[in-house]
């Protein structure tokens, strides 16, 4: 006989709470060692520990004042502006064009722009070095925007083409019947409507750069380091907790930008309900 409304009402809610509390044990295993990572940063010790013992900050004075520490954190910083930028702009366009413009092979280029998100890093830094090496690219800061711009841009792609594709066509076309040109109606009509998306994907592009470590392995001198790749070399010889310091700044930074991006993201929808209404 079929079960009555109260028992399939009862077993539904079992199977709630089971679901539930999988997903709570799920998230528990992944984000418990990124948890732990920050009170060992914290440790009195000079060797890692956890639970530590007493807390001090004086593993992040030390990272503040090593000079290697700095540059190899202003050297990622400032490679992952330079590719921010370079990413936007040729992401921008790129998502424009696989969007709105009519082009043969449309798909093809679509997965060859995203490719870099699926091909495995330790494969791109080795094709990377061979070929950045004999043109004298691998340390410098130009080799490394055009490597971590092959990075980022797909990130740049999909986040302006899910905005293009929610954005009435119509509101574009009816500035151009009105005089404007197709630059000054995507400037003034389509671009805005798109800038929580650009910047989003601004957000990942800088993310994608600052933290990236397999290529930066590849293409890193003995002077031009950038902070992952600093951060893997000493872990082979220094277990002080100045690594879980270093690990946790990187994630503050991460978390930081992704909030701010999130709120940046929801303010233009809040302009726009108040104003429906």
């Amino acid at each position: 006989m079929p079960a009555s409304v109260p028992e399939r009402r009862r077993r539904s809610g079992v199977a709630d709470v089971v679901g539930a509390a999988i997903l709570i044990i799920i998230l528990c295993f992944l984000l418990l060692p990124i948890i732990i990572v920050v009170p060992m940063s914290l440790g009195g010790a000079r060797f890692l520990e956890f639970p530590p013992r007493n807390l001090t900050l004086n593993w992040y004075r030390e990272f503040l004042s090593d000079p290697e520490w700095r540059e190899a954190t202003f050297f990622s910083a400032k490679v992952a502006i330079l590719t921010t930028l370079v990413s936007v702009v040729i992401g921008t366009m790129a998502a424009i064009a696989l969007v709105r413009g009519a082009l043969i092979g449309k798909r093809v280029l679509t997965a060859f722009t995203l490719a870099p998100l699926i091909v495995p890093h330790i494969v791109l830094g080795i094709a990377l070095y061979l070929s950045f090496t004999p043109l004298g690219l691998s340390g410098t800061v130009l080799g490394f925007v055009i490597a971590h711009t092959a990075l980022a841009v797909p990130f740049v792609v999909l986040t302006v083409s899910a905005a293009l594709y929610r954005v009435d066509r119509s509101l574009e076309l009816a500035a151009i019947n009105l005089g404007a040109t197709r630059f000054t109606a995507f400037r003034l009509v389509t671009f805005p409507l798109i800038l929580p998306a650009v910047a989003v994907g601004g957000v990942f592009a800088f993310l994608a750069s600052f933290d990236e470590a397999v290529v930066s392995f590849f293409l890193s001198g003995v002077s031009t380091k950038t902070l992952p790749r600093k951060l893997f070399e000493n872990i082979d010889f220094d277990i002080s907790p100045l690594i879980p310091a270093v690990a946790t700044l990187l994630m503050a930074v991460s978390v930081v930008m992704m909030s701010g991006a999130t709120l940046f993201g929801r303010k233009p929808r809040a302009s726009t309900g108040t104003s429906t209404s």
